[in-house]
């Protein structure tokens, strides 16, 4: 399955270590560093095969190098994944992180790590004990959920005022699916701004926290597709939007910040024919990256920071022009952006 996927995928490097001691694969996916150093979260998580943990991790990476060319980061696109047998602790996680950052040591910096999920802070510091190469530490950059999270508003209000006229989101129904530290954030940003914010989360327990603390209402996870809403804002795993779900979802707009939130390309598409207009995940939840970058290499205040990720809405706007204007998809208009970029990244390198 490995020599498939490597076979059919036009990335630049990955590399593929099995971890003995704890059972893990561990993959790291350079897709391009044709705008800088290959940048990208590590994710631990179980998976049914370790081909699907390099196939996710492979889709990550692409993803990641069209996040990094619209947010204008010069950074490439890359991604890790740690896939594990079940979710390990203590020390055994600690010695599996230890041994992860001699691998990305390895790579000579061509790949920079951050987190991503079940990766936090706190394991970011185990991994800067052996590798430079860190983003996110609890000392520098920290959570990039809040940055993502801004992001993501900053996107809604960008998508609510070109599918309605005005970007004021009083009144307006987001129902967030996801409930971890961005949809937390999202939640309690989205209600400060008037929208009637609606939360589900697979742990029911903690979207009635949520509920609770931002004055959302509750919708059970089963219930998330089919919702009437205005905005449907997915932040939790992918895949979510697919030929079976998107003829259910009662919304207008489609824009949160989960990665690989279509199925497959051609689900963009089909959410474009039904009338749903979609901001591209890799667009509207580029604010985490753009958080890391720009704390912990360009040095930004909290006041400069919030202005680079107001920008997110602005590119949306471009998008949404550009892809009116031409009757193609706003990610069929943001792959182009991306392509553009790298493009002229080539040319000026030669």
């Amino acid at each position: 399955m490995f020599e498939e996927l490597l076979e059919s995928w036009d990335g630049e490097e990955a590399v593929i270590r099995y971890d003995r001691e704890s059972g893990a694969w561990m993959f790291v996916c350079v897709h391009s560093t044709a705008l800088g150093p290959a940048g990208g979260g590590t994710r631990l998580r179980v998976y049914e095969t370790p081909g699907h943990g390099l196939a996710d991790a492979m889709r990550l990476s692409q993803a990641m190098t069209v996040k990094m060319a619209v947010a204008d980061t010069d950074r490439g696109g890359g991604k890790a994944v740690l896939a594990v047998p079940e979710l390990p602790t203590g020390d055994a996680r600690r010695r599996l992180l230890l041994r992860y950052a001699e691998l990305v040591t390895a790579l000579g910096g061509t790949y920079r790590t951050a987190g991503d999920m079940n990766i936090t802070p706190a394991d970011l510091d185990v991994v800067a004990e052996r590798c430079q190469w860190v983003y996110g530490t609890t000392g520098a950059g920290g959570n990039s959920g809040r940055g993502t999270a801004r992001g993501v508003l900053h996107g809604i209000r960008a998508s609510v005022e070109h599918a309605f006229g005005s970007a004021d989101l009083a009144g307006r129904t987001v129902l967030v699916q996801g409930v971890g530290s961005v949809g937390r954030d999202l939640a309690r940003y989205l209600s400060e701004d008037g929208a009637r914010v609606l939360v589900a989360d697979v742990d029911e327990s903690q979207a009635e926290r949520v509920a609770a603390e931002t004055g959302a209402g509750a919708v059970a996870a089963a219930d998330v597709i089919g919702t009437e809403c205005d905005v449907y804002s997915p932040c939790a795993v992918g895949g979510t939007l697919n030929a079976e779900t998107i003829p259910r979802l009662r919304c207008r707009i489609v824009a949160g910040s989960a990665n690989n939130q279509v199925a497959d390309p051609s689900d963009a598409d089909r959410m474009h024919r039904s009338g749903i207009l979609y901001a591209p995940d890799y667009v509207v939840n580029a604010g985490g990256v753009i958080q890391l970058v720009g704390l912990e290499d360009r040095g930004w205040d909290d006041d400069e920071l919030e202005r680079h990720l107001a920008r997110i809405g602005d590119t949306l706007r471009g998008l949404y022009r550009d892809a009116d204007a031409e009757d193609i998809t706003p990610a069929a208009a943001a792959e182009r952006l991306a392509a553009e970029r790298i493009a002229k990244a080539a040319v000026e390198a030669t």
